[in-house]
């Protein structure tokens, strides 16, 4: 197949539990709703030892038992391992070479581990950029109030105050775009980085973002994954994700540095209401991590937030646990000192990040508690706090970068 009109992308890496219905949903999307088109379903996998290629090579997809009328072009599918450092990120690098090699007009990517994609996703994230010409589409869920912390705590917060577009989910995995950013993004020397990795997400986000791409996002219901606990198994994401946010906002300090306030971005798909599946978490052990921390990295944190605030950090960490908050003030503080810590080098990026651990579960900690009690939208408008805080705060980092 030489040429595609739609590319779509699956990501994987031992992902045999879901992939077959990922790939079931992505081809009955394209069935239904672009069966005019010619597709390709490309499947970039990172070396699976579970079988995941194997069950995209044999999935077998009868379009007619799901639908009235086959589709005028059947998705092709093609299943490869990528090559380089190993991570998402190189995995998309591959697909949007071969959206390139293609000259697709409008691709998306989704995750392999999705168990609450159904073939509406497909239109959702595709229309977008058939019908509306944007180029770069960001996904809109309905999480759990707990899932998505690094989202909510630091990257949703940040980016927003900084670009002054509100993306709510600029990390989520599942993204539309274009063919002309494909081929802008495949031009990027990014690919030896954590971009390769975790930092992919938001790299996509914010180049789109600052380059000037038109971009929207699309409500796609509950996004149902295999969840995370955020004390227990997020620490190198945190990592790639932060330095890939950090690095960005270096590079753009001329595009971001006088933007003021944020404005919403055009919204596609139906807003409704959906059930969630509870994300398991453990306070008292993301709290243990952080008075650690409050003992051990006493020197960096002074270091990097100054005596004033880490004298607020230490006073914070004598509170019980059940009365345990973390101020927002203090924390946008915390993250633009971190982000300004990083911009003047002060000490190896891995190690500085790293540091930061401690301090981001205890304001996860801090918001899971508050919002024990809380609904959706309770726990949305702590969020919109937060993001007010870090625009109304952004002269802080502007100052200090300097």
């Amino acid at each position: 197949m030489d040429k595609a009109d739609i590319l779509v992308g699956i990501a994987s890496y031992n992902n045999a539990k879901t992939i077959d219905h990922v790939v079931r949903a992505v081809d009955a999307g394209l069935a239904k709703y672009f069966s005019a088109k010619k597709a390709v379903i490309v499947n970039s996998d990172g070396g699976s030892r579970d079988g995941t290629q194997d069950i995209v090579k044999t999935t077998t997809l009868d379009h007619a038992a799901m639908f009235l009328t086959y589709p005028v072009y059947p998705a092709h599918r093609i299943s490869m391992p990528y090559d380089g450092i190993p991570g998402k990120g190189s995995a998309f690098r591959l697909i949007f070479q071969k959206a390139v090699e293609m000259q697709a007009d409008a691709c998306c990517v989704v995750d392999a581990d999705l168990r609450s994609i159904t073939p509406e996703w497909i239109e959702l994230l595709l229309s977008p950029v058939i019908k509306g010409g944007f180029d770069f589409v960001a996904p809109l869920y309905s999480r759990h109030k707990y899932d998505g912390t690094i989202t909510n705590s630091i990257v949703y917060p940040m980016t927003r105050a900084l670009y002054g577009q509100r993306i709510r989910q600029p990390i989520g995995g599942d993204f539309g775009f274009s063919g002309r950013l494909a081929e802008f993004y495949l031009k990027q020397n990014v690919w030896e980085t954590h971009v390769a990795r975790f930092g992919i997400d938001i790299w996509m986000t914010t180049e789109a973002v600052a380059n000037g791409f038109k971009v929207c996002q699309t409500f796609l219901g509950a996004k149902i994954h295999d969840p995370k606990d955020p004390g227990a198994d997020l620490a190198d994401m945190l990592l790639q994700v932060v330095v890939t946010l950090f690095n960005l906002t270096g590079k753009y300090f001329d595009k971001w540095k006088d933007i003021k306030g944020s404005v919403n971005v055009p919204a596609c798909g139906f807003r409704y209401h959906v059930g969630l599946e509870p994300v398991k978490v453990n306070v008292k052990n993301m709290l243990d991590i952080f008075r650690e921390g409050v003992d051990n990295l006493k020197l960096i944190w002074t270091n990097v937030l100054g005596p004033g605030d880490f004298g607020e950090v230490e006073a914070i960490s004598h509170q019980p646990d059940d009365k345990f908050r973390f101020p927002l003030g203090l924390w946008t503080r915390v993250i633009y000192d971190y982000a300004s810590a990083y911009h003047k080098k002060i000490m190896s990026s891995e190690h500085l990040i790293k540091s930061l651990a401690p301090l981001y579960l205890a304001k996860t900690a801090s918001f899971i508690m508050e919002a024990a009690d809380m609904d959706h939208e309770g726990a949305e408008a702590e969020i919109e706090k937060l993001c007010m805080e870090f625009e109304e705060k952004k002269e802080y980092l502007v100052n200090n970068w300097r």
